[in-house]
């Protein structure tokens, strides 16, 4: 089976994996606030947290237009089309794809099988569905047995993910100035998971270390099997942190692969600089 995957921005590539003809990456557009950012191959991280973190607002982000998603449809040499979005309790992404979808099928039948997931993550999270998804492809499965088994494998996944500067979860609405401020003085970390695809919090300690190291207790306590998985980490500007996640979990477990990738757009946004997103 010919296929392609396509996935919106918040899905953290290897530089590799960019160049890889079976994927397509549908970008968002980032906005702080009167400066906006496409979430593509000219974002610039850097600029970007310096202006989110001089600025008052809290940055927002667009998911890409229906007719993104369908051009890329129309432009695709494949049998059968994935699209793999962030978590549709965080972006419209999801319902632009789906919406996508039922255009083309409108306009062409169903010449192309499409199948649209929301990844009930986001970062890692999504690029660790996308790689499993080529995994299968590749195995010669059919597009269904693909569909199922993919459904199955977003469901069991776990998204864990501690932050460093919390700036971005109180100017949304996320976090109390109040509980921001106390937070930040005796610097509290909150140990945070997706919890099918909702944002909830586990734990906190104080420090990012501590932090760290009870985000790693959960997801030692919660994963079964991972000697067939693999451990995806997105680090927002922080490498040597993510090689120390890597290195404590792996003490512990054991993995397929080990996959890890700085911050796109999105994920930074998210994530903010020092964070840490960990999916299993």
């Amino acid at each position: 089976m010919k296929y392609k995957i396509i996935v919106d921005s918040c899905c953290d590539l290897t530089e590799e994996l960019k160049m890889d003809q079976h994927f397509q990456v549908i970008p968002l557009t980032l906005q702080v606030g009167d400066t906006y950012m496409v979430d593509d191959e000219t974002f610039d991280q850097a600029r970007f947290l310096k202006l989110v973190d001089e600025s008052a607002e809290c940055p927002k982000s667009a998911c890409p237009s229906p007719e993104s998603f369908k051009l890329a449809y129309e432009a695709a040499d494949a049998e059968g089309i994935f699209v793999v979005t962030l978590s549709q309790h965080l972006s419209g992404t999801y319902n632009s794809a789906q919406l996508a979808k039922n255009l083309y099928e409108e306009e062409h039948g169903k010449d192309k099988k499409i199948a649209v997931f929301s990844s009930d993550s986001a970062a890692s999270g999504e690029s660790l569905i996308a790689l499993k998804i080529q995994e299968l492809c590749e195995a010669g499965l059919s597009f269904e047995e693909v569909v199922e088994q993919i459904s199955g494998f977003r469901d069991h996944m776990l998204t864990y993910f501690v932050l460093e500067n919390l700036d971005t979860l109180r100017k949304n609405g996320r976090l109390s100035g109040l509980q921001a401020l106390f937070a930040t003085a005796l610097n509290i970390k909150p140990v945070m998971a997706g919890d099918h695809g909702v944002i909830v919090k586990l734990d906190q300690a104080r420090g990012i270390n501590k932090a760290l190291n009870k985000m790693i207790d959960l997801a030692v306590k919660s994963a079964v099997n991972t000697e067939k998985k693999i451990l995806g980490i997105t680090h927002c500007n922080c490498l040597e942190r993510a090689l120390y996640v890597k290195d404590e979990i792996c003490r512990r477990l054991k993995f397929k692969d080990i996959y890890i990738v700085d911050a796109a757009g999105v994920s930074s946004m998210y994530a903010n600089e020092g964070g840490i997103v960990m999916c299993l």
